[in-house]
């Protein structure tokens, strides 16, 4: 009797450790460590701009982190080439995909240069999203201004300043980045397209890289030459010839810009600039994370390619801007 109770004893024993392996075991464990794992996994979004210089490229910046903090599980990073350089924005991309990026935010230095690296990328699964500037290459999606009917706004209120001074005829200068860069030469296009037509010489464009000193050199040597006014087509380029206006003194001189700084803001309220085109980089940015998160996510999107839009700035409304 006592070696039938040692027996089962034994048995009970035995059958306690297998039930209690197959608890630590079980599929809900796993499960449940699973799930775990996937809320601990961030989307990596990566924005790359043409360059760190312009204010234009920090709303951007600030529009996708306001996106990020609002949705959160995102592992963000903005890398900036410190130039607008084509090589650099490559380098950009290429290490933007070696870092495991799932979604790449991209303002296209210009439409062909960066191609082949964007192609690359979206070989190795990553999602591309254009804001501000596309590139020849098809993106998920794209937050951009229309940069051509931005430009004929600029035209507009180049004509309606010159109306108002009485000058109905002379020549303009424009002052822009590249040769490349799509939306800037697309902003020229566009002012050229309102102005020429109305009888004035708008001579051939001069490029300064958006940098504010180089623009003022372009500026200077057009009012040496006798224009009426100038364009700038884009921050850089619109400090740039404010800067040469008011070295000249001569506030006759039309100065219309694009984009906004403090310093495009301060030369519009002294009067060295009449006005500015600006556009929404903020919205550019917010817009562009939630969708790449989409485009991660396996999600269609109802409009893929948005106009962000773009309004004018004076001396009447510049009080106003933030």
């Amino acid at each position: 009797m006592k070696k039938f109770f040692t027996v089962l004893l034994c048995l009970m024993l035995v059958t306690g450790l297998v039930a209690g392996c197959g608890s630590s075991g079980s599929s809900g464990s796993t499960d449940a460590s699973q799930d775990s794992s996937k809320s601990a996994e961030k989307y990596k979004i990566v924005l790359i701009t043409m360059d760190s210089m312009d204010r234009h490229w920090v709303s951007v910046d600030k529009g996708a982190k306001k996106a990020v903090d609002e949705i959160g599980n995102i592992d963000y990073k903005w890398m900036a080439p410190d130039k607008k350089d084509d090589a650099q924005q490559i380098e950009r991309v290429n290490n933007a995909v070696a870092d495991g990026a799932d979604a790449i935010l991209i303002a296209a230095n210009g439409p062909d240069a960066v191609v082949a690296a964007l192609e690359e990328a979206k070989s190795s699964g990553v999602k591309i999203v254009y804001v501000d500037s596309p590139a020849n290459t098809e993106a998920y999606a794209t937050f951009a201004t229309d940069n051509l009917a931005a430009g004929k706004t600029a035209g507009e209120q180049m004509l309606k300043a010159l109306d108002a001074a009485g000058i109905s005829s002379g020549k303009i200068g424009v002052v822009s980045v590249n040769s490349a860069t799509a939306s800037t030469v697309a902003r020229e296009k566009g002012f050229r397209e309102v102005v020429e037509p109305k009888g004035y010489t708008v001579l051939p464009t001069q490029y300064g890289d958006g940098d504010p000193v180089k623009s003022q050199d372009i500026a200077d040597n057009y009012i040496t030459d006798g224009v009426i006014g100038v364009f700038g087509a884009n921050e850089g380029s619109s400090v740039g010839l404010g800067n040469a206006i008011k070295a000249s003194g001569k506030k006759d001189l039309v100065g219309v810009g694009f984009d906004k700084s403090d310093a495009v803001l301060s030369l519009i309220k002294e009067g060295w600039v009449y006005c500015t085109i600006v556009q929404n980089p903020d919205v550019m940015g917010y817009e562009g994370v939630k969708a790449a998160v989409k485009a991660i996510k396996g999600e269609k999107i109802d409009n893929p390619n948005v106009d962000t839009g773009a309004s004018v700035i004076t001396k009447d409304n510049v009080d106003s801007v933030e």
